[in-house]
């Protein structure tokens, strides 16, 4: 007998995680998308269109889903509150309150950096993200965890604090098994040499996809917040609870990117 696949939704498919999510996972996972834009001709799975802000829209979706990653926002880390609004706090709202009434068994939140990006402006990251590594090594330095207060740096962070919240709410008051993914920077040429900061807070689409599929099967997990960025010699961010409780393994690094090396 052959085992049913997970049946997954992913809201926010047609962007560039959705899009490195479903090509990575397509095989692994029954995906379908849900999407206010057009499907990618190359995604065969199937979509749902609608706005994500719109429940009675969206609420069928999710009917007979085992999962949802919740990728669909305003990703602007400038957007203003006209924005935030209904994109990322109503639009947040809607997939809990849609996955809660679908009885779907886990939810991973696409969280972000952003929602802790203040400690950017403490020591050692400020230099960090400045490409000066003068004095620091990278084997010591104290890395940002997942027990951290939150310290949003924009409208864009307080709405993923919000839905790291909301996941905590979800998951002691009605049982819904949630993962945050405070996700790095991930590129859409999946190279980190843009900008100096990329090289400590970059995602592969590899490590990005091989982190949703931990988050997905991962047994006995109640609520978690991990961070989502490769095994870069500079990252911010600690990933040893990843590691831990989803066995998390990145084969990434952003140093191999490095002109010159």
């Amino acid at each position: 007998m052959i085992a049913r696949k997970s049946r997954v939704l992913v809201t926010g498919s047609s962007g560039l995680i959705g899009g490195v999510v479903t090509r990575i996972l397509g095989d692994k996972y029954a995906l379908s998308g849900l999407d206010r834009v057009p499907a990618d001709p190359a995604a065969d799975i199937p979509i749902t269109r609608a706005d994500v802000g719109n429940f009675d829209a969206i609420r069928p979706a999710f009917d007979g889903m085992d999962a949802v990653v919740h990728l669909a926002a305003d990703a602007g880390m400038d957007a203003p509150w006209e924005s935030v609004l209904p994109n990322n706090i109503v639009a947040t709202y809607n997939v809990f309150e849609a996955a809660r009434q679908a009885r779907v068994k886990r939810l991973v939140f696409a969280s972000s950096n952003h929602a802790v990006g203040m400690f950017e402006l403490d020591e050692p990251y400020v230099r960090i993200r400045q490409g000066n590594y003068r004095g620091l090594d990278p084997a010591t330095f104290p890395r940002v965890d997942n027990t951290v207060c939150i310290r949003p740096d924009g409208l864009y962070g307080v709405s993923k604090a919000f839905g790291e919240a909301l996941g905590a709410y979800y998951a002691e008051q009605f049982g819904l098994s949630v993962v945050c993914l405070r996700i790095g920077t991930v590129t859409r040429d999946d190279n980190p040499t843009r900008e100096v900061r990329q090289m400590a807070t970059w995602l592969s689409h590899r490590d990005l996809g091989h982190l949703v599929d931990c988050c997905l099967s991962a047994k006995g997990v109640r609520f978690e917040i991990v961070y989502g960025v490769s095994n870069n010699r500079w990252r911010f961010w600690d990933i040893t609870h990843a590691r831990r409780v989803f066995g998390y393994a990145p084969r990434d690094n952003a140093e191999t990117h490095r002109t010159g090396e």
